[in-house]
């Protein structure tokens, strides 16, 4: 794998399925945003799924190799996910697809996440000066996999998986969700696989 690796791309349209892309072959080289405990955490700050604070204190306080393994369980984690993705994508989930979502459910339940309310911002336009946020108690590293577990299950539960495509470029092999009108989006990216697509259609008609 790459040496030098780009910064993780999230064009899924839904966390759970850039998860998925976080280990991808965006061009010809197959790169990994979690093969090890420091990449796990940048990759939770780049998704936007955990507080800074939170990630530099397990950062300083986890023992060694602590980081390492949950890195570890997040890959096995993604596998998981993307054999059930693989099995159910392009049709509608069906009531039975619950037998194979064990795994998911065992994460699920440690999480200790609770609401409370607090002042709101000054800027919005909403009618009260308070708002309802959650939060979530991080009992230690492997709390990392909740907030991943959850988009998981947003994935699961709220899209439709007829809508889920691969990326239709050579080689390429990022997945997203497609949330277009027409249902018709071929490319992860129409400034990168879709240009290159169109190139290669260029060249082809050219010759």
């Amino acid at each position: 794998m790459s040496n030098v690796r780009p910064d993780p791309i999230f064009v899924a349209d839904a966390k759970g399925i850039d998860f998925l892309n976080s280990i991808a072959t965006p061009v010809d080289v197959p790169v990994e945003w979690l093969g090890s405990g420091d990449d796990l955490l940048r990759w939770l700050k780049q998704a936007d799924l955990v507080p800074s604070n939170i990630l530099n204190g397990f950062r300083s306080s986890a023992m060694p190799g602590e980081l390492d393994g949950v890195a570890a369980q997040a890959r096995s984690l993604r596998e998981w996910f993307r054999g059930f993705v693989d099995t159910h994508k392009g049709k509608p989930l069906k009531p039975s697809a619950l037998q194979q979502l064990h795994p998911l459910n065992r994460i699920l339940e440690r999480d200790e996440s609770f609401g409370q309310i607090v002042v709101g911002d000054e800027e919005s336009n909403a009618s009260s000066a308070l708002k309802w946020i959650e939060r979530r108690r991080w009992r230690s590293p492997e709390s990392l996999l909740l907030p991943i577990a959850r988009e998981i299950a947003r994935v699961i539960c709220d899209e439709d998986f007829s809508l889920l495509r691969a990326c239709e470029g050579h080689a390429c092999t990022l997945m997203f969700v497609d949330r277009t009108k027409s249902h018709r989006r071929r490319w992860c990216s129409m400034a990168v696989c879709g240009n290159r697509a169109k190139q290669a259609a260029l060249r082809e008609r050219l010759r």
